[in-house]
């Protein structure tokens, strides 16, 4: 059978075609309909098709069962392609969470003082809680201005996110402390420099033929494509390769696994694009056309940068890339300069598609010079181009979309230069000479060299005395991974899986932006199984993080003042900034009042134990005149509010849910039950929080219209299907009921069912109606100041010319063995890492889920038997785990999986069952072991792991109260037994859900 070829217009004629045929397989009978059950409630069963929220952003397709007005069990949904039926035990433990005795079910505010372990609670009313609040922030930010306040932000609860920007915006300041500092928003973030805020998602779905799994375990939770889906993927494809200090569940059926020591993530990255450059195994049509590679970098330090005023999100810029407007008079300081190998003269790439000047003469000792050709449009193109969108291609060919029944998409061609047109990766020995526009001359070489030059430091010889594994298994690695297995695709194998630990070793941003120039050079960006980014689906507003309407009585969010901007410049770009305020810096700011007075504050689902020292982060923020927590539970964050909030679980409300990362899906999460007694949703609070603040929330004059809080979800999800073919959120609810989720690439044909999008213009395009529009003025290549996938970051060129940190590099955890050897000095030191996948929680929740506790009711300390024969301790025993900051205590785990000397903590404890206001976290919570002080020297993310402890047995003699097991302040043990019988006390209560 022959290949099927089309353009992409009939492409997306077919798909529109076939929308409601091909969307997903629909049960037999409605969804609506009631089902017979043999449970022993009187009225019948009616099963709801919703979207699980009992993890961070999976968003899994289940049904929920409802009997007599109660959720009785939910089960995964046949029909959501992106999660293939799954769903986990955290998912099914939400009836537990929704009915649990201990949910906060009305407005609060306290009565005792911070420092006390009873905080006092004392039921208000909705009204009096709002009317503190207003009054409040007001007094406070009308006395020490609006930056006084700041949000804190956790994992997204549905409509969550307020604290990433909408709270920013209702009280003008960009201060916010944001999960996403430590979790994705590096990688994020270096995207964004590289290419495309997010393209650090992976389509799983697109089952990649290697399967690369670094620093993770999806298979027991992640954020996307998780669980059944990384297991089906991972067995089905060719290779599997797990890069990872400790082998996780899915890792021992990997074919390849790198064991590498925490925090060299960076080095075993460079290391592979050694192999894969000196195996001329990279895509040499990708890294000439759409890397900036070839551009020439000028490399005379008494040189001064020269600005780039590009039309990305970038804004104007200063970097050493060579430019049109450096050696020309007039010259367009956005076209940047190559050499054309064809021919060994000067030509450039206009990035911003404005009118250049037509020639340039002497432009070096060599006599080289540009074309006289040029295009005068407005769209970017290279020297002679006149760029249209790329039409052809072909239906994409992924093996296993059967299973599914998920639509395979439209590959576009790749497309070559222009006749006589080749830019050079590498510049005649020694370099180029170029004579600049004031007679001086340059020399300079191309990105691609500086790369070469970078990665030749990181042999695999080099990099296995860096990371602890084999020379040979590392050159193997890298080049299975970039091997093509079936060259006529014209694209690499997959993307790569990469997670958290890159984000935690102090080397978060040059770590993430390797790994994505590692997936650009192989040919695996915006391909099927490749790096693609967040899903172009609907809402076309994101309403958990912004607006219907930005409209602010009180200006927009001044970013130069944020605070940690002094340290980290690039967080006060108002262009290019990763969104956060440096956790560190805030709490700092509290304790010192510099650079001006932190008062007061918001949580919304944020808790203070995720990053920074969690210690010091608890100290600072009872010293706050003002902090509000909105949450299900008394967190130990909520322990030092003064008014807290009570939320709606996800099985209460109504939501238009999108896949956070590649897989295409979206659907809906729908109201199942009401929430108990005055809980409300999200966004129905944070609406409220704009009222009392005289802030309008949505479009209009009168009060209903600009906070519409007894119909939000219904206003506002209307509001974010403006445009769609269901415009209307009641028929798109009973849509998604019938039929279960849409896939974007039917219903983006363009946006996201199209592979190659910077081939075609929309690579860089979000769901906004601005974005589409702007796609129009800026559309071929990447959103970058050089308009291509940046290997020479000019950003971070910019704001450190001479750090030679423009190409990404390999830096030391702080407190690793290399850097700080002196915490490995006798048989109790070990190197820790945290942050693993549990099958029952997710960071800090579930832990008053009897379900998840019963399984496992205590945190563990992986450790090699070798290494516990040493220390004398054994399976079960409780061990002291010391820093110079703080210790805590954590139960012995033997695992073969874990290289000697390295142990393994588990993250974000607290003990729900503690009657104290701090919960106990400080008993367990391993971030109360970090230095503060220990970050990414560009973006502030903490050093979480890959850090020198002390590891001893604990005994009656070293444990408060003569007992191992961890105590509360009265010496009430933790629940550490399955048997306890305060498991019993969490069972759900159905009866007392509008009780106070």
């Amino acid at each position: 059978m022959g290949k099927l070829t089309m353009t992409r217009r009939t492409f997306a004629k077919m798909a529109a075609a076939t929308a409601a045929a091909v969307g997903v397989a629909a049960p037999a009978s409605s969804a609506l309909a009631e089902t017979k059950t043999g449970t022993t409630g009187a009225g019948e069963v009616k099963r709801i098709r919703s979207t699980c929220r009992g993890c961070g952003k999976m968003e899994c397709g289940v049904w929920v069962y409802v009997q007599d007005g109660k959720v009785i069990r939910s089960e995964g949904d046949e029909a959501a392609f992106q999660s293939m039926g799954n769903h986990c035990s955290k998912g099914q433990a939400s009836l537990q969470a929704a009915y649990h005795p201990d949910r906060l079910k009305y407005p609060m505010k306290r009565t005792n003082p911070k420092d006390s372990n009873d905080p006092g609670w004392q039921r208000i009313t909705w009204d009096e809680a709002m009317e503190t609040i207003g009054e409040k922030f007001s007094e406070l930010q009308s006395k020490y201005g609006n930056e006084t306040y700041f949000s804190m932000a956790g994992t997204s609860r549905i409509w969550s996110m307020g604290p990433y920007a909408a709270l920013k915006q209702c009280f003008v300041s960009p201060n916010a402390i944001q999960a996403n500092e430590i979790c994705k928003g590096p990688r994020f973030y270096a995207t964004k420099l590289n290419d495309y805020n997010a393209y650090s998602w992976m389509e799983t779905v697109g089952r990649p033929r290697v399967y690369v799994q670094w620093g993770g375990a999806s298979e027991l939770s992640n954020y996307d494509d998780s669980c059944r889906t990384t297991v089906d993927v991972a067995t089905r494809a060719d290779y599997h390769i797990l890069v990872d200090p400790r082998q996780t569940n899915l890792g021992k059926e990997a074919d390849i696994w790198l064991p590498l020591r925490p925090g060299t993530d960076a080095a075993m990255g460079l290391g592979w694009i050694n192999v894969v450059i000196n195996k001329g195994l990279y895509d040499d049509l990708y890294v000439r056309k759409w890397m900036n590679a070839p551009m020439l970098v000028v490399e005379d330090e008494d040189w001064e940068p020269s600005v780039s005023d590009s039309q990305s999100t970038h804004g104007s810029k200063k970097n050493r890339l060579l430019k049109q407007s450096d050696i020309k008079e007039g010259g367009s300081n956005t076209a940047f300069m190559v050499l054309n190998e064809l021919n060994g003269e000067l030509t450039y790439y206009e990035s911003n598609g404005k009118s250049v000047a037509s020639s340039v003469t002497d432009a070096s000792a060599a006599d080289l010079s540009l074309s006289s050709s040029s295009s005068s449009g407005k769209l970017p193109h290279w020297e002679g181009e006149d760029w249209k969108p790329a039409t052809a291609g072909r239906e994409a060919q992924i093996h296993g979309l059967d299973l599914t029944g998920q639509s395979q998409g439209f590959v576009t061609d790749a497309t070559p230069f222009i006749d006589g047109l080749y830019p050079a990766l590498y510049t005649p020995e020694g370099g180029l000479e170029v004579t600049l526009k004031d007679g001086k001359k340059v020399h300079c070489r191309t990105v691609w060299e500086h790369l070469c030059d970078r990665v030749a430091e990181y042999t695999p010889e080099k990099v296995a005395e860096i990371t602890g594994c084999k020379a040979e298994d590392i050159e193997r690695a890298a080049t299975i991974y970039a091997t093509r297995l079936d060259p006529s695709t014209g694209y690499g194998n997959g993307g790569i899986q990469y997670m958290l630990p890159l984000e935690h070793s102090c080397n978060s941003l040059q770590t993430n932006r390797t790994m994505d120039i590692l997936c650009g050079i192989t040919g695996n960006m915006d391909i099927p199984g490749g790096m693609r980014g967040s899903t172009a689906g609907w809402p076309f507003f994101d309403l958990a993080m912004t607006l219907p309407s930005a409209a602010s009585v009180k200006g927009s969010p001044d970013q130069s003042k944020i605070i940690g901007g002094d340290k980290f410049p690039m967080l006060a770009d108002p262009k290019c900034n990763p969104s956060w305020a440096d956790a560190t810096s805030i709490y700092k700011t509290i304790e010192t009042g510099q650079p001006y007075k932190l008062s007061c504050g918001i949580g919304q689902t944020g808790d203070h134990m995720n990053q920074s020292n969690s210690l010091y982060a608890y100290e600072q923020l009872k010293k706050l005149d003002f902090w509000v927590s909105i949450d299900l539970w008394e967190t130990p964050t909520v322990g030092v509010a003064d008014i807290v909030l009570p939320a709606a679980h996800w099985m209460e409300l109504d939501c238009i849910r999108k896949s956070q990362g590649s897989s295409g899906s979206f659907g809906a999460t729908c109201k199942a039950v009401e929430p108990p007694a005055e809980a409300e949703p999200d966004l129905k609070i944070v609406m409220r929080i704009f009222k009392a603040m005289g802030q309008p929330y949505c479009e209009g004059s009168t009060d209903d219209e600009k906070w519409p809080i007894d119909d939000a979800e219904n206003v506002c999800n209307n509001i974010a299907l403006a445009g769609f073919r269901i415009p209307e959120w009641q028929d798109y609810k009973q849509a998604f009921q019938e039929n279960g989720p849409w896939d974007s690439k039917i219903e983006k044909p363009e946006a996201w069912g199209t592979y190659r999008r910077y081939e075609t213009g929309w690579a860089t395009t979000s769901d906004s109606p601005a974005a589409v529009q702007a796609v129009m003025d800026h559309p071929q290549g990447w959103d970058t100041s050089t308009g291509k996938q940046e290997i020479w970051s000019t950003v971070i060129d910019n704001y450190y010319p001479n750090d030679d940190q423009a190409i990404p590099t390999f830096r030391e955890a702080p407190h690793g063995p290399v850097a700080d050897p002196d915490l490995f000095e006798d048989d109790s030191s070990f190197l820790a890492t945290t942050g693993r996948r549990i099958p029952v929680y997710f960071h800090n929740e579930h832990r008053q889920l009897p379900w998840c506790r019963e399984l496992w009711p205590v945190p563990r300390i992986e450790m090699n038997p070798e290494d516990a024969e040493r220390i004398g301790v054994e399976q079960g025993d409780w061990v002291w785990i010391e820093t110079k900051e703080h210790k805590i205590r954590e139960v012995v785990d033997l695992y073969h999986g874990i290289a000697p000397g390295v142990v393994n903590l588990e993250h974000q404890w607290w003990f729900p069952e503690l009657k104290q206001a701090d919960k106990g976290f400080a008993l367990c919570g391993v971030n109360c072991l970090l230095d503060k002080d220990a970050q990414d020297p560009f973006i502030g993310t903490s050093n979480l792991r890959a850090y020198g402890v002390k590891v001893y047995k604990a005994t009656a003699e070293n444990s408060p109260f003569g007992n191992p097991v961890p105590c509360g302040d009265d010496g009430t043990e933790i629940i550490h037994d399955s048997s306890d019988p305060r498991l019993k006390a969490w069972a759900p209560d159905y009866e007392g859900r509008t009780k106070a």
